[in-house]
């Protein structure tokens, strides 16, 4: 860019404008959304940017944000469009009196990107969280060392299924991919795609299938599981560049879906979800089909 090293500041963050990069700070105080402060800091090549927005936020606010291209990110793949907009680490926040400031780092951006760079990734293009990593999840504590992903599973939340299966461990070099499914709702949780089944058959709802762990309140948060799926995704990818690494799980059997819905109608009519979430659910179960 024609001023190395120039910094933007925002709430939340600093971007850091280089030749070949951006460089994002998050901050650590305590308003900082807790996915920003686990990432610490994040360097964007512009490779791997699509394009740049700058738009009207709320409250006297500006918004400049950068699209990531498809694929070139593990972090937003794994998240698969689940991130609400106060938790995307590729937005910055601005008080709206630096508008005319955040539009011209806007152009400077535009200007460096190539239509070349818009389309999909072959590779991922920003690093990866670094490990090891470890959360916990309701039904067992999952640790990954960049090798091999490990599901431990407690007493207290673990369904007999699991525990007949015993604790489970994954290499990388046996998975296809990673199913993110966000704490924040219905049904949450992080599920292992295995080569050898990514596709087939029925999919077992994931408190029951030993390839996967389960949120809940308290459990898996995002700034502990997402970063987690992001690291494993990488891995998987390096150890096999040409699979079909994905964040999305295989497409379920219609009798398993009208199953899910009737149980999940069951939850409603008794008052365990709520009305939104009920929509929001059915939607998602529908979608699956």
């Amino acid at each position: 860019m024609s001023r190395m090293g120039d910094v933007l500041a925002g709430f939340h963050a600093a971007w850091e404008f280089e030749s070949d990069s951006v460089l994002i700070r998050y901050e650590r105080g305590i308003r900082t959304p807790r996915l920003f402060q686990a990432l610490g800091e994040r360097r964007v090549p512009l490779d791997a940017i699509a394009g740049v927005t700058l738009t009207r936020g709320k409250r006297g606010t500006v918004v400049l944000r950068v699209e990531p291209r498809p694929g070139a990110d593990p972090l937003m793949e794994a998240a698969a469009g689940q991130l609400k907009d106060s938790g995307d680490p590729y937005r910055l926040v601005l008080p709206a009196d630096r508008e005319v400031l955040a539009e011209y780092y806007a152009d400077e951006l535009r200007s460096l990107l190539t239509e070349s760079e818009s389309g999909p990734a072959d590779r991922f293009l920003v690093e990866p969280p670094k490990g090891p990593l470890s959360f916990k999840a309701y039904d067992g504590k999952a640790s990954f060392d960049g090798r091999t992903v490990n599901f431990r599973w407690f007493w207290t939340g673990a369904s007999s299924a699991k525990w007949k299966a015993g604790d489970q461990s994954f290499p990388v070099g046996e998975l296809n991919g990673v199913e993110w499914r966000s704490p924040e709702v219905f049904e949450g949780h992080l599920r292992l795609l295995r080569r050898d089944e990514s596709g087939a058959g029925v999919v077992a709802q994931a408190d029951q299938d030993p390839a996967a762990v389960v949120f809940g309140l308290g459990y898996g948060p995002v700034h502990e599981s997402l970063p987690f799926a992001a690291a494993v995704l990488a891995a998987v990818r390096a150890s096999s560049p040409v699979a079909a690494v994905s964040a999305g799980g295989p497409r379920r059997d219609p009798a398993d879906i009208a199953e899910r819905i009737r149980h999940l109608g069951e939850l409603h009519q008794a008052g365990l979800v709520t009305d939104e979430e009920f929509s929001v659910k059915k939607a998602e179960l529908l979608a699956e089909l």
